[in-house]
């Protein structure tokens, strides 16, 4: 099993989207890389923490390659964008990878080099190491399954796709 922690904007979108890629074991939300110890949601939101709101994702690279686990990450978010993804604004809503095994770095650098020749112009998402993961709240977890019309930055025929793609025809529950 390997994990990488990925900020793409909201992490309600990003873990519904990123939980259904074939290969992915688990996910969960929470806030990565910031300036506060156990941080709150709303902390985070109002308080300038520094923290991203960042999806960890654990998954089988033997099925999913970890270079196809980015090519499907930079599909949900605009990688030319600094603190903004969708409605969303500010620090929090940077995007980042971050990882705990440096032997990926080569690996996350040629992703980053392909999308980068691919759009033109370097992207606007940090490769850094993951300094620390809070868990974000219960409600945060899964909130689309449990708010099946709340608001995702990443269009709802992306996540569709990636559904059927996995086999299946509605949301993962």
């Amino acid at each position: 099993m390997t994990t990488l922690y990925l900020a793409a904007g909201c992490f309600w979108g990003a873990q519904h989207f990123l939980r259904q890629l074939p290969g992915v074991i688990s996910t969960r939300v929470g806030y990565a890389n910031g300036r506060t110890e156990h941080p709150s949601y709303e902390q985070v939101k109002y308080a300038h923490t520094g923290h991203a709101e960042t999806v960890e994702v654990v998954y089988d690279e033997t099925v999913l390659p970890t270079a196809e686990l980015l090519d499907c990450y930079f599909l949900t978010i605009d990688p030319t964008s600094v603190n903004k993804q969708g409605e969303d604004e500010g620090e929090q809503y940077r995007t980042g990878i971050y990882y705990t095994d440096a032997a990926l770095v080569p690996t996350l650098q040629a992703a980053l080099d392909k999308l980068a020749a691919h759009i033109g112009q370097k992207p606007a998402i940090e490769l850094k190491p993951l300094l620390q993961f809070f868990d974000a709240e219960d409600c945060h977890q899964d909130y689309l399954i449990k708010n099946p019309n709340g608001y995702c930055h990443i269009p709802r025929d992306l996540i569709d796709h990636v559904a059927a793609l996995r086999g299946e025809s509605t949301l993962r529950v």
